[in-house]
C-alpha cells in the first residue's frame, strides 16, 4: 500500500517531498543543531544534497516502494516546509518498521515535532497494521527521547550501537527504542 494523499493533521500536512522544497530542505539541515543529532545529514547540507535527497524520494514514490515512506512536513497556515518525518526499512513480515523525524530549529518548542511523529506512529500502526516501530536516539538528546516516550516507546535494553555522525565526523552511542502497537494505545 501506497500513501496517495498526504496525510493530516490539525496544523499539519504530511506529503512527499517537492523539488521546491529544496531551500527549506537545505534550510533546516544545514544547521548544526539539527544535524548533530542525525546519523546521515553531513554538515555544511548543501543543495546539491538536498537535490540528491528530493530525487532519492521521488524514486521511491515512482517506484511505490511500500518499505519506505518519506515526508515533508508542511504547515497548513503558510505552506511553510519544516521538517521531514520517516516510515522506513518496513517488513511486513515481522510487522516492524524504523524511522525518524527532524524539525527546524527555527520551530523547535512549538509542538511540530510531537503532532507529525505522532501521526507516523498512527499511520504505522492504523494504516499499514505494523505492530512495532524501532526507532533511536544519540546518546545526549534528551528532547528526542523525551518525544518518544510520550508515546509510549521504551528502551530494548540492547547494548547502544556506536554510529560516527555524519555532520560532525564523532562517534556517538545509539540508544535504541521500540514502540509496541500495544503500548502505544495504552499511552
Amino acid at each position: 500500500m501506497r500513501v496517495e494523499t498526504a496525510l493530516e493533521t490539525a496544523s499539519l500536512i504530511l506529503r512527499p517531498w517537492r523539488l521546491d522544497d529544496l531551500a527549506p530542505l537545505v534550510e533546516g539541515l544545514n544547521d548544526i543543531r539539527v544535524a548533530q543529532w542525525l546519523a546521515f545529514v553531513r554538515h555544511p547540507y548543501l543543495e546539491s544534497d538536498g537535490l540528491k535527497w528530493i530525487e532519492h524520494c521521488r524514486q521511491l514514490s515512482a517506484g511505490e516502494d511500500p518499505r519506505h515512506y518519506e515526508f515533508a512536513i508542511e504547515l497548513k497556515t503558510d505552506g511553510a516546509v519544516i521538517g521531514g518525518v520517516s516510515l522506513n526499512n518496513i517488513d511486513r513480515e515481522q510487522g516492524c518498521a524504523g524511522g525518524g523525524i527532524w524539525i527546524n530549529a527555527a520551530y523547535h518548542r512549538r509542538g511540530y515535532g510531537r503532532e507529525a511523529f505522532g501521526e507516523r506512529i498512527r499511520f504505522a500502526f492504523d494504516a499499514l497494521n505494523l505492530r512495532e516501530l524501532r526507532n533511536g536516539y544519540f546518546a545526549g538528546n534528551e528532547p528526542s527521547w523525551d518525544l518518544q516516550k510520550r508515546f509510549g516507546y521504551t528502551l530494548t535494553g540492547e547494548e547502544p550501537r556506536r554510529r560516527q555522525c555524519a555532520a560532525d565526523g564523532s562517534w556517538k552511542d545509539e540508544i535504541l527504542t521500540r514502540l509496541r502497537k500495544e503500548d502505544w494505545v495504552k499511552a
